[in-house]
């Protein structure tokens, strides 16, 4: 996916979970969060920042006229961009599918749908494949310990749930897959933080062995755009 309208700041602070403040031309200035996580790892006061202006934004109602959506983190492989806009993941594993760049038992998907209810869930993504239905739930990946990709941040009922309905899916026929999508390169595996949220990581162990493939790819990923890029090992 590719931004419009961006521009370079410094990051300063975050006043709370859906505002920043940052430097922008010289100015300080107020971006709306598109990222209501801790984040604690990455927005950090001085980092390099990269921000999107709504021209619009008074037509549209919005509060602020820029939304923070990438900052710069050190890394082992040098300063590199991770994507910060938790609408990002959903949108690029869209583009994936559709593009048939994806899924090595098939590149082309057909029937390719957003936001589809099942049941009691309502996923991310629903296509077919050789005729047989899948659904899939997606899930942005922002933390990183130590090369290590890790989700979630924070404990996430809603994300239980959602292994929960693939699960039934799959006993239902149906094919059924948790994709992570670790906004950022240079991660070298995928692990639920048990730490955050032990329920959860028990119930994504649970889910594979009820037969959901969950997968995660990484990102190449620019102060403007984010691409699924590779796969990474799932160490569950």
């Amino acid at each position: 996916m590719i931004y419009e309208n961006v521009m370079q700041a410094v990051f300063l602070s975050r006043p709370n979970r859906f505002l920043a403040r940052v430097l922008l031309n010289g100015n300080e200035a107020v971006c709306h969060v598109k990222n209501t996580g801790r984040l604690g790892e990455l927005l950090i006061p001085g980092v390099p920042a990269a921000v999107q202006f709504h021209p619009d934004a008074m037509a549209q109602g919005r509060k602020t006229e820029y939304s923070l959506i990438a900052v710069k983190k050190e890394t082992a492989q040098g300063p590199q961009w991770v994507n910060i806009d938790s609408q990002a993941p959903n949108q690029t594993a869209w583009e994936w599918l559709t593009a048939g760049e994806g899924l090595p038992f098939c590149p082309r998907p057909d029937h390719v749908k957003r936001e589809v209810r099942y049941g009691d869930s309502r996923f991310d993504l629903a296509f077919s494949c050789g005729g047989s239905p899948w659904f899939m739930e997606v899930k942005g990946v922002t933390l990183d310990m130590d090369g290590t990709a890790m989700f979630p941040d924070a404990p996430t009922e809603r994300g239980i749930r959602h292994l929960e309905g693939l699960a039934q899916a799959v006993k239902d026929g149906y094919g059924a897959a948790a994709l992570f999508v670790i906004q950022m390169k240079g991660v070298h595996a995928f692990s639920p933080h048990r730490e955050r949220h032990l329920e959860f990581a028990d119930a994504l162990k649970k889910a594979k062995e009820n037969g959901v493939h969950i997968w995660a790819y990484d990102c190449a990923v620019t102060d403007r755009s984010m691409k699924l890029d590779a796969p990474v090992p799932v160490i569950l």
